[in-house]
């Protein structure tokens, strides 16, 4: 810590004596609020992570870009592996949060997969959940994770999973929806975090606001309804229902790879894997139930 809070006092955009504290919750950065000249700014600080298809560089082009687009604070100051951002007043979601205000979290998500591509630059990225849980078995493989009797399995379901997803527009998507990237200052919500903002299908990210927030069959209706209102489909229910489980699989096994390549202060890998993995569970019970004589 002491090595990041003298990278952070030797930035130079600060107009004085600053302030520092740690941001705690992060899973894989490190983050510190400042307070300079009677404004706050968050930093951020992270290295490429290639074992999650982490690029700095790309995901300080979308936090830019987001900001262009009204969705996300604004991006004061960069450089490798440093981002510092306006800091946003406001609180930060949990679960009961994102159930509670269904409507404009669909209506926020909606917008950004609306816009974002006029506002991003540089090479695509294309985030594709299915391949992604596929590389990340060959990653536990190669380290000699202690899940690697149970990747087959894994690879197959998301495989079958997979083959269920209906035909949507590609969009630029968040792709990391979990409910502390949504911040409510009272007035709007934010969008914060594009570590894994890439090219994908909407669906990635209805599933994963549903999913990463305890969504129940009723609630799942009524965020598509929100979102596709009257082109909603059996078809797309099930694929949301297919890929809700995706998403579960694919955080699940992003906390395994993280098992054997990351450390974050507070942060248990291990527990996490498993919490991921009990939800994973209970969404393939209530898919299999709902699908299985389709």
């Amino acid at each position: 810590m002491s090595d990041a809070i003298e990278r952070i006092e030797a930035l130079p955009i600060w107009h004085g004596s600053i302030a520092i504290e740690p941001l705690h919750g992060g899973l894989s950065n490190e983050s510190y609020t400042v307070a300079d000249a009677g404004r706050r700014f968050v930093v951020r600080l992270g290295r490429d992570f290639p074992f999650h298809h982490v690029s700095r560089e790309r995901e300080v082009m979308t936090a830019r870009a987001a900001f262009a687009a009204g969705l996300a604070p604004e991006v004061v100051y960069a450089e490798p592996g440093l981002m510092v951002s306006a800091f946003v007043e406001g609180r930060t979601f949990g679960e009961d949060d994102v159930r509670a205000d269904l409507d404009r979290v669909a209506d926020l998500v909606r917008g950004f997969h609306e816009t974002m591509a006029a506002h991003v630059s540089g090479p695509g990225f294309m985030f594709w959940p299915f391949h992604v849980i596929r590389d990340y078995a060959h990653t536990l493989r190669k380290g000699g994770s202690r899940f690697t009797p149970d990747l087959e399995g894994y690879v197959e379901l998301a495989n079958a999973m997979e083959e269920v997803q209906p035909s949507l527009p590609i969009r630029f998507a968040h792709n990391d929806l979990l409910p502390a990237n949504f911040l409510d200052d009272g007035k709007r919500l934010w969008l914060i975090d594009f570590e894994y903002a890439g090219f994908s299908t909407a669906m990635f990210d209805l599933a994963g606001i549903a999913s990463n927030a305890g969504f129940d069959a009723e609630m799942d209706a009524r965020l598509l309804d929100r979102y596709f209102g009257a082109s909603n489909t059996p078809e797309l229910r099930r694929g949301h229902a297919a890929m809700k489980c995706a998403s579960l699989l694919r955080e699940a096994m992003w906390s395994m790879v993280s098992e054997l390549y990351l450390e974050a202060p507070g942060v248990d890998y291990e527990a996490y894997t498993q919490e991921n993995l009990e939800r994973l569970a209970e969404a393939l019970d209530r898919y299999r139930s709902a699908y299985s004589g389709s």
